[in-house]
């Protein structure tokens, strides 16, 4: 019996001792993963907590400047898309901003109504209301000390399409705009963009018809100013159209860039567009903006690779690799390319001022 206690008691020993190395490693290993996605989300930019009161409107955002200097810096000024967003997009606008800075640019963001605390509900907005909240926050940005009221440019992606012309057509010292994956016109954009998803998800001949006719019921529905309820009754199953976004889509489905577009000719205007955007038809797009913006002030740049959000596009097919390159490398999130192109069209909008 003791020989026996006395060998199994050593055995125990370099079990546990061997459990206990293996924990440490795991949690070495842990603290060094921690570590890494610290560093790859500290970002060379000074942010600042906003309280925008202007006009009686209340926005609550974050100025981000570059991290040494007084300034005045340029801005940016960034018009989001669709959806519920926070002043941040949740983290994703930061190597933006980083890139932004980099070129001596200051970028200002704010929650949409009803995010984050805000005041309001993002979905009783129409896209004149948009426009509106973006004009009080410059009008607030051009009296402080710290921005340069004359160099004050718009970020916009996907739905800001409707939303930033009508921003410069009310504002003519806007000096250059970047749209990314924009739209042009409610209607095509969601045509193209139920037809996209059908195929994407290998739907058949009458599903897809199936789809075209509810698509045309909502139509004219909405057409005729239709109730919530009207809506439901002629198609069943909402299918995720609540009641508040029916109020939404009722307010903004007629809208189109191409009558405020025109406000932008002789602006630099950088148009970007991916390769694998199933939310926005980029050939529409570019036609759009090529007849309406002729001449070298607009310049387009295309991303094979990326997807609506300019994600490459196999990072946002893996889930965990998303999550992943979200922790540990959140710049490797955008398109090659997609930081640095932004940041040297901010350079030469800079130099081109800098000589009138």
């Amino acid at each position: 019996m003791r020989a026996t206690r006395t060998t199994s008691t050593p055995r125990r020993r370099r079990v546990v001792r061997a459990a206990l190395a293996a924990l440490a490693a795991l949690v070495v290993v842990a603290a060094g993963l921690g570590g890494l996605a610290v560093w790859q989300n500290t970002y060379e930019l000074r942010e600042e907590p906003v309280a925008i009161r202007q006009a009686g409107r209340a926005l609550d955002g974050v100025l981000a400047l570059p991290e040494r200097g007084k300034g005045p810096f340029p801005l940016v000024v960034f018009v989001h898309g669709d959806g519920p967003v926070d002043a941040t997009h949740d983290t994703f606008y930061r190597p933006m901003w980083e890139a932004f800075a980099r070129s001596g640019y200051a970028s200002l963001s704010w929650n949409k109504p009803g995010v984050g605390g805000a005041p309001g509900d993002w979905l009783d907005q129409s896209m004149a209301d948009r426009a509106g909240e973006a004009a009080d926050a410059i009008a607030w940005a051009r009296q402080r000390p710290d921005i340069d009221g004359g160099r004050i440019g718009l970020w916009g992606a996907s739905q800001a399409g409707w939303v930033l012309p009508k921003i410069a057509a009310e504002d003519r010292g806007i000096r250059f705009v970047i749209a990314v994956s924009p739209a042009v016109n409610w209607h095509r954009q969601g045509r193209y963009n139920l037809l996209a998803e059908l195929s994407r998800d290998g739907a058949s001949d009458a599903e897809v018809a199936t789809a075209l006719g509810r698509r045309e019921t909502g139509l004219e529905l909405l057409g005729r100013g239709a109730s919530y309820e009207e809506y439901v009754r002629a198609v069943g199953d909402p299918k995720g159209m609540t009641a508040a976004r029916w109020r939404f889509v009722s307010k903004n489905h007629t809208a189109d860039a191409s009558a405020d577009l025109p406000a932008l000719r002789g602006t630099p205007v950088l148009l970007v567009l991916a390769g694998h955007d199933v939310n926005v038809d980029t050939a529409d797009t570019e036609a759009a903006y090529r007849s309406l913006l002729p001449g070298p002030a607009l310049r387009v740049a295309h991303y094979p690779d990326a997807t609506h959000g300019l994600v490459e596009h196999a990072v946002e097919e893996s889930p965990l690799r998303l999550t992943l390159t979200a922790l540990f490398a959140p710049r490797a999130l955008f398109a090659e390319g997609f930081l640095t192109d932004q940041q040297r069209f901010l350079t030469s909008v800079g130099a081109e001022g800098a000589e009138r």
